[in-house]
């Protein structure tokens, strides 16, 4: 017992040694990866903050109504984000959203067509799973220490850790709903002639989009859990009300941003939901 106590692998001294090579070699390709997150957020949070915020209000209400045709999804809407006015953290709200929407964009791109691989290739999902199994369990800060060295302080970073932890879900998510499609379904587009593309288009897709989209909700609700970390590493936003909150042992600070968050999570959700009762 004390021979392999006294006697540890060198992991963690691989691991340092691993992200000092890449900060060595690649920091061209961090540093233009740090440009195109950091524009791409930094658009999505122009178009927030740049009309009034009544304005902004109004479009998010309007979506309400036209994606949902519901007056009781578009009155919380509307109530939920005059609240958050109200309590004085439109700006912050702002900044979380341009991050969920920039985070949920990047794993959508990249986790659909992820899963869809992994649907149809068994040897895929074989080689993804442990990788999805430890971007699920790994504690979050963990990768935040690489990505803080390799991204800097700031937005990006917080982007990143954002990524890495929601971005199983959409592989998941997708990968279940293209392989639960119907047997049936696939034999009679192949009778029809249907090409590969255009049974994963017309088949395939249609089919699994109810999971693709609770894959999307997903992914929005843990970049939501991510807003707090990501405040660690200077990410703005409403992690900041709620890390000061906790440094101060505010309750009531802490409960204002907390239940902005929680308006946030509940508007997007509702606006991305899709019910599967027309399956």
């Amino acid at each position: 017992m004390e021979w392999l106590e006294n006697h540890p692998l060198p992991i963690g001294d691989y691991a340092e040694a691993f992200v000092d090579w890449l900060t060595a070699n690649f920091t061209f390709v961090f540093d233009g990866l740090t440009n195109i997150f950091g524009a791409f957020v930094d658009g999505i949070l122009w178009i927030l903050q740049t009309p009034h915020p009544f304005v902004v209000v109004a479009v998010f209400c309007a979506i309400a109504w036209f994606s949902r045709r519901s007056i009781g999804i578009t009155l919380f809407t509307l109530f939920g984000l005059l609240l958050i006015i109200n309590l004085g953290y439109w700006e912050q709200t702002t900044q979380t959203l341009s991050l969920v929407l920039a985070a949920t964009t990047v794993c959508m791109v990249i986790g659909v067509p992820l899963g869809v691989a992994a649907a149809r290739r068994e040897w895929v999902y074989v080689i993804l799973r442990p990788i999805l199994d430890l971007m699920q369990t790994i504690p979050t800060f963990v990768y935040l220490i690489p990505a803080l060295i390799l991204f800097g302080l700031g937005m990006v970073p917080g982007l990143v850790a954002t990524v890495i932890f929601s971005l199983p879900a959409s592989i998941r998510l997708t990968r279940l709903g293209i392989a639960s499609t119907p047997r049936q379904l696939l034999e009679a587009g192949d009778a029809f002639g249907a090409t590969p593309m255009q049974r994963l288009f017309k088949i395939e897709i249609p089919y699994a989009l109810p999971q693709i989209m609770a894959g999307l909700t997903q992914t929005i609700m843990l970049s939501l859990s991510m807003v707090v970390i990501a405040a660690l590493v200077g990410a703005p936003g409403l992690g900041v009300p709620v890390l000061r909150a906790l440094n101060a042992i505010n309750v009531g600070d802490g409960f204002k941003a907390g239940l902005a968050i929680v308006l946030l999570a509940i508007i997007l959700d509702r606006f991305f939901r899709v019910e599967e009762a027309g399956r």
